[in-house]
């Protein structure tokens, strides 16, 4: 089994789904998604089966029958570790390509499940180590302490999580650095990966509508400060990061409503292209179209056969305004936005 490129730490959401499937083939080969569960906050262990979310994790599993990737579930509470562990451990027990995660941080009956899982289905298991600030030298001995309780014969993969980088975060890469150089050899690590959230949080005071506004992508550059060290274990190292969404969206709970606009997303070398536009009201159309015009008009738009979300923005750009058909809604901005974000940074990738 090859080891990834890319690692997009996607939710278990229907629009996460269908960017993921609507990459083509040889960009989504390169790919091994960190798939996340929302939070349950309250649900009792026995209605878990039952939750939201669910039937969507059925449909994650179905799509890796051919290439690898991880489910977590990071915001368990205490009492539903032993009911989600089981559902988590039937997923990825269903092609041996899903992994179970744990990390440092969890619980003792959380590390134990997640690494009976994988011995039992033999798939292994990715440790995710968070990393939201400084970097914390104990931290190495938690994993240590973690992975003395594996079997031997358990593949362990890293995935570093360095949580948001933005641009108040300078010092991301050496952070990144510092972690790095402390875990690795700690195993012999099947896949590692470092993860960063890039994309900024968008507010209702935040952004002109129907202008277009950048954003600098600082995990993307603290990616290339980290892959510029000159560390020998640099080649072997994964890039990852959350998409087009920010860091804190994986703690949203699916739910109606929501505020008046919505934003179009689009990406290039170093920045985030944001366009916030209303998603009610009679200039509706004509704000969404204009959106998508403006971002195809970009001199870095790669072209409508680039991606499926490309295409998507081109016949959105010249669909009519009398009709709304085509203009689509938040789900389908965000899954257009994934689809070219993911494939644009593996073609980066393959680049480098």
């Amino acid at each position: 089994m090859s080891v990834p490129l890319y690692v997009p730490v996607l939710p278990v959401r229907q629009h996460a789904r269908l960017a993921y499937q609507g990459v083509r083939p040889d960009p989504q080969a390169a790919m091994a998604p960190l798939w996340n569960l929302p939070p349950s906050p309250g649900v009792p262990p026995a209605a878990l089966r039952s939750a939201p979310w669910k039937k969507e994790l059925d449909r994650v599993r179905g799509a890796h029958r051919r290439h690898p990737g991880w489910v977590d579930a990071p915001f368990a509470e205490e009492a539903q570790i032993p009911a989600l562990s089981e559902i988590l451990s039937e997923c990825t027990g269903f092609s041996g390509l899903l992994r179970p995660v744990t990390g440092p941080e969890r619980s003792a009956a959380q590390r134990s499940a997640a690494l009976e899982a994988a011995r039992r289905r033999g798939c292994g298991v990715g440790v995710r180590v968070r990393v939201p600030g400084e970097w914390n030298g104990d931290t190495a001995e938690d994993v240590d302490r973690l992975l003395a309780h594996a079997d031997p014969d358990v593949p362990v993969d890293l995935l570093l999580d360095l949580g948001g980088v933005l641009p108040g975060r300078p010092d991301a890469a050496k952070e990144a650095l510092r972690a790095l150089d402390a875990l690795w050899p700690l195993a012999n690590w099947r896949t590692a990966a470092v993860l960063g959230g890039g994309f900024p949080r968008v507010t209702d005071d935040m952004l002109e509508l129907g202008a277009l506004h950048e954003a600098p992508r600082a995990d993307w550059r603290m990616w290339q400060e980290t892959r510029a060290s000159g560390r020998d274990y640099v080649p072997l190292l994964a890039y990852g990061d959350y998409g087009v969404q920010p860091v804190t969206a994986l703690a949203q709970q699916p739910a109606g409503g929501g505020p008046p606009w919505g934003v179009l997303r689009y990406t290039v070398d170093g920045w985030f292209v944001l366009c916030k536009v209303w998603n009610r009201g009679p200039d509706r159309t004509a704000g969404i179209r204009m959106a998508a015009r403006r971002i195809r008009e970009l001199p870095e738009f790669r072209g409508a056969v680039a991606s499926a979300g490309e295409t998507w923005l081109r016949d959105c750009a010249e669909g009519p305004l009398t009709s709304k058909d085509g203009t689509g809604q938040i789900a389908d901005w965000l899954r257009a936005g994934n689809i070219q974000h993911m494939t644009f940074v593996v073609r980066s990738l393959l680049q480098r």
